[in-house]
């Protein structure tokens, strides 16, 4: 390490308590992403409450508590907008704490850079490198974006963060910095397990259908994927690549099953592109320093002219919800909101551009109402409220635990057709019923 940035690095490590008193009534702070988690800034700046009001406080996807949201339970010192909800961030929702922002996840970085005017961004990072380079680590989907927006950028360095090599923004120079902390060195979160059903295990034996040899794969979040991965890395299948935006455990398994060899790819080829990773430590020790893998920020992993690129993409992502003219819920349950937007819309679009590719919806046909009934998925109409991820005119493949259903060049009538086909056979009858009430019509005028 040179003297020149040693030197620049002592001058610019300060206190948490230093950074936080940058902060000021009515300012715009970013605080970082998924879990790469800004800890000793955020501990400083809450105990500053009583001395400002509305700091806009900006995240994606947080997924530790955040204690200047928890110390201000009128929101008049903080006000929290986040990108993409965390089962945290949706708590805070319901009481009124936080704030969900709508976007198109491959637009996010442009929004920033021509919308948002941030005063300070606060991004967890790794330590800094012999040619004073600190690395995002596991998350860089917007930070960049927003580190040059800035007014004044801090970084909070986590010694236990692996060094993620990327192909585009992955790092930032310690010229580039206002101040530097050294944080609590916490242990990156790490996702327990999702508990699996045997419906899960149906729907993935389907999607396992459509993907060949060869395929680009793109895994959401959730149980379903896992199976999924879990399953390709027992099955026979040849030379996958990978172009996600989650990265996660079940990547790991597949590579080191011989699964993922990414020869095949058109762009990246022989890397597993993603921008984000959650996982275990597994998965963290797996990316440490690890050229088979390469970060990008949202603007390339999720733009659907650079996803369409690749051969046979198969984007399997889920849902909460799809109606008989097949728009798909998939982050909102009427109005309260669950999650987000995320990439879904992005890798739906970006298949279908692929040669080869499928976008896929996958969903259980039911699901268990609080009293103990059972509810079906496929409704004649979304819930009122309820927003719309995925618009009808981009739906390509649904799969449910009945079968698959492709709804590209249908018509009203042939899509709810389809749709009813690999609904829940208790609810069929119904269905009908509901478009036929509905006016989704054959020519002869005649009903499903």
């Amino acid at each position: 390490m040179t003297t020149r940035v040693q030197d620049q690095y002592r001058q610019k490590l300060v206190s948490a308590e230093q950074a936080a008193r940058l902060v000021n009534s009515g300012d715009v702070v970013f605080m970082g992403e998924f879990v790469q988690t800004v800890e000793a800034f955020d501990a400083a700046l809450a105990l500053r409450k009583n001395e400002f009001k509305d700091v806009n406080l900006v995240t994606t996807t947080r997924v530790k508590p955040l204690k200047c949201v928890e110390v201000d339970p009128t929101r008049e010192s903080f006000i929290w907008d986040d990108w993409h909800f965390s089962g945290f961030g949706r708590k805070m929702a319901e009481q009124g704490l936080a704030s969900y922002i709508p976007l198109c996840y491959h637009q996010g970085g442009r929004g920033v850079e021509l919308y948002q005017e941030p005063d300070l961004v606060v991004v967890q990072v790794t330590p800094m490198d012999a040619h004073g380079f600190f690395n995002f680590s596991t998350s860089c989907s917007m930070s960049p974006a927003y580190c040059r927006k800035a007014k004044k950028v801090v970084l909070e360095v986590n010694t236990n963060t692996p060094r993620c090599l990327g192909g585009l923004d992955d790092s930032i120079h310690i010229s580039k910095v206002d101040m530097i902390i050294e944080g609590p060195n916490s242990p990156l979160v790490q996702l327990p397990e999702s508990k699996t059903s045997e419906t899960d295990r149906i729907i993935a034996g389907h999607v396992m259908d459509l993907i060949e040899d060869g395929s680009t794969i793109q895994l959401g979040i959730g149980a379903l994927p896992n199976i999924v991965g879990s399953m390709i890395a027992h099955s026979g299948l040849k030379d996958l690549g990978v172009h996600t935006e989650m990265l996660a455990d079940s990547y790991v398994d597949m590579y080191e099953a011989g699964r993922i060899t990414g020869k095949r790819k058109s762009i990246d080829r022989g890397k597993m592109v993603y921008t984000f990773a959650m996982g275990s430590q597994k998965l963290y020790d797996f990316l440490d320093n690890n050229p088979a893998a390469a970060i990008f920020p949202a603007t390339y992993t999720n733009d659907p002219c650079v996803i369409g690129q690749n051969p046979k993409v198969v984007a399997i992502n889920n849902a909460i919800e799809i109606d008989l003219f097949t728009q798909v819920a998939s982050e909102a349950a009427g109005i309260r909101q669950i999650s987000g937007t995320g990439g879904q819309l992005d890798f739906i679009l970006g298949a279908f551009k692929s040669e080869g590719g499928k976008g896929l919806i996958c969903i259980n046909s039911t699901y268990k109402k609080k009293d103990g009934s059972i509810g079906s998925r496929v409704v004649p109409t979304l819930s009122p409220g309820t927003i719309v991820t995925c618009p009808r005119s981009i739906v390509h493949y649904v799969v449910t635990e009945f079968g698959v259903a492709q709804m590209k060049s249908k018509s009203t009538w042939q899509r709810a057709e389809a749709l009813i086909d690999i609904a829940h056979p208790d609810f069929r009858e119904q269905l009908i019923k509901d478009a036929e009430a509905m006016g989704i019509w054959r020519r002869s005028n005649k009903m499903l």
